[in-house]
């Protein structure tokens, strides 16, 4: 049974890291769960509460740097909240529209059309806003990523 109880918390860890590509998957829910489960399938005795601290810790990190990361690439180009906003709205609605690629189309052609409809701006600046909004989207994975890793890594460390 020890296979299988790994094999399920080792695929909650996968859907973890597809919360990456996926915004609307909950990433971190995923990681808690797999913890969770663990504590319920083997023993919360390692799981220690300066654990669940750090670990809450890792958390709160997580939602800053995916707010701050597109934050700060459509503001450095120039971009206004609406192209914030615009850019969060194609992030969730991208993927479902356009499969695969709408992960990329998706912020970038958020933040330019609104761009475009709330801050009237001219079609470089949108587009130039754009870049900047998808630099930000893809800063934000690369963060992400990191820090779910160290969060996973340091729950093996402490088992």
């Amino acid at each position: 049974m020890d296979i299988i109880y790994w094999i399920i918390i080792s695929i909650l860890f996968i859907i973890a890291f597809a919360g990456l590509i996926y915004p609307i998957i909950p990433s971190v829910l995923f990681i808690l769960a797999g913890y969770l489960l663990y504590g319920v399938f083997f023993s919360f005795e390692e799981l220690s509460v300066f654990f669940w601290i750090i670990q809450g810790m890792f958390v709160a990190l997580l939602f800053f740097a995916d707010s701050v990361s597109n934050w700060i690439g459509v503001k450095k180009f120039g971009g206004t909240k609406a192209g914030i906003w615009g850019s969060t709205i194609g992030l969730l609605v991208g993927p479902f529209v356009i499969p695969v690629i709408g992960i990329l189309l998706g912020p970038f052609l958020g933040a330019v059309l609104a761009e475009l409809i709330v801050s009237r701006t001219d079609w470089k600046n949108a587009l130039k806003i754009g870049v900047g909004s998808l630099i930000g989207f893809l800063s934000s994975i690369v963060t992400k990523a990191i820090i779910q890793g160290i969060m996973i890594v340091y729950f093996f460390l402490k088992i």
